[in-house]
């Protein structure tokens, strides 16, 4: 599988492209990312620096003093700060501003000396340290109004005059967009992790979600032809010498019945293949009521269908297969728990609800059966999903009782 390459990340540190959204990984909090001090960058920057310096000194020349090796160290200083933005943004935002603020201060000319504050500020603020930038670049506006309009005349260059408060106002505007601009993509920022943090909740409940349903699908599966094969099993041992082909009988119906299992086993192993491959065959539903009857007369119980005269009723396709399985676990139940050998299925279907009744007139059996105890569990998370509800239990004159309400067009069908 090919790796995704993500764009190179621009001067300030950050994802390329940042206003697309953020890529599959979150680069801020990558700490491989963190890790790898930004050189490329610094580099970059640190030439523009010092190559802008030159043009602008060429320009005021004559008002501001001429750069020297000192006056390049400061600027070489406030740059290379800028390798460490990432790991200790709050020093070096205050580092790079007590840089530019020497260099003015210095009477050196004014120039892309305040670039290296502004993306320390922008790396501060979108790291989350709000008040350390704002507070950083307070600072150095205060010194430099204190430096420009106040004390520039016992600092050098000599004759040297303050600017215009108009001047003031433009560089005023500059640093409180760069401020704006840091507070929007730290706001981004937060918004695109709750994003992701949700995305992953939702994905994980997505999973869970299908987990549980394929535990279902495979009990219901299971637990039904198993039974139907266990009590042929023992039919089949107890009458092997007896009546060997009574015993013939039992032994064909557990291959039929396994062979359905698997078949249906499949059909639920599908659902993890890769994606965009569909399932090879239908959803069990209703229409095979019959094929369920049979299979529980040859495990030796008796089914009756009551309601619906006709046709077997077709609702959505969620309540279909919520319907079988149900129909299907609580004669499961009635065969392994229960010692009548008849079973009852009512169905009733009005102002667009589904109701489906299972009785059988006991007496419980007390055995356990090798069930696994899901089963009431199961029918209960099925009706849950769908909006219905399930109601179990002995009824007064002995018997047993299941009881499922059901929407007609369940919820996951209503979209």
């Amino acid at each position: 599988m090919e790796e995704q390459h993500t764009p190179a990340a621009p001067a300030w540190g950050g994802p390329a492209r940042w206003w697309h959204g953020p890529p599959g990984r979150d680069h801020w909090n990558d700490e491989g990312r963190r890790a790898r001090m930004p050189w490329r960058s610094t580099l970059l920057l640190t030439a523009f620096v010092l190559i802008g310096s030159n043009f602008a000194a060429h320009a005021q020349h004559g008002d501001r003093l001429a750069l020297d090796p000192f006056s390049r160290a400061l600027l070489l200083v406030g740059s290379g700060l800028l390798l460490w933005r990432q790991r200790y943004p709050v020093f070096v935002v205050f580092g790079t501003a007590a840089v530019a603020l020497a260099y003015v201060a210095a009477g050196y000319p004014y120039g892309p000396v305040f670039l290296p504050v502004a993306v320390a500020c922008f790396s501060a603020v979108v790291a989350g340290h709000r008040r350390a930038a704002w507070t950083a670049v307070g600072l150095l506006w205060a010194g430099h109004l204190l430096v420009a309009h106040w004390l520039y005349r016992g600092l050098p260059p000599t004759g040297d005059h303050p600017p215009s408060w108009m001047q003031e106002i433009g560089i005023a505007t500059w640093v409180v967009a760069v401020l704006a601009l840091s507070e929007l993509v730290r706001t981004r920022r937060e918004q695109w992790s709750r994003e992701r943090a949700e995305r992953a909740q939702a994905a994980r409940r997505r999973a869970d979600e299908e987990r549980l349903r394929i535990a279902r699908e495979l009990h219901d599966v299971l637990a039904h032809s198993i039974s139907v094969i266990n009590v042929q099993a023992g039919v089949g041992l107890a009458l092997l010498d007896s009546d060997p082909e009574q015993a013939r009988t039992a032994l064909t119906t557990i291959k039929a019945a396994s062979k359905e299992a698997l078949g249906e086993v499949r059909q639920v192993l599908d659902t993890l293949r890769a994606p965009g491959e569909a399932p090879r065959a239908p959803a069990p539903g209703l229409d095979r009521l019959p094929e369920l009857v049979e299979q529980a007369a040859s495990a030796g119980l008796t089914v009756e269908i009551e309601g619906i005269e006709g046709e077997v009723p077709a609702p959505a396709p969620g309540t279909d297969l919520a319907a079988f399985r149900i129909v299907q676990e609580a004669l499961t139940n009635v065969v392994r728990h229960s010692g009548s050998r008849r079973a009852r299925v009512r169905f009733d279907h009005e102002r667009g609800v589904l109701r489906l009744r299972i009785d059988d007139d006991g007496p419980a059996t007390g055995a356990a059966a090798g069930g696994s105890g899901n089963g009431l569990a199961g029918m209960r998370e099925r009706a849950a999903a769908l909006g219905g509800t399930i109601e179990a239990g002995p009824r007064d004159d002995g018997g047993f009782r299941v009881l499922a309400v059901l929407p007609w067009k369940a919820k996951e069908d209503n979209r």
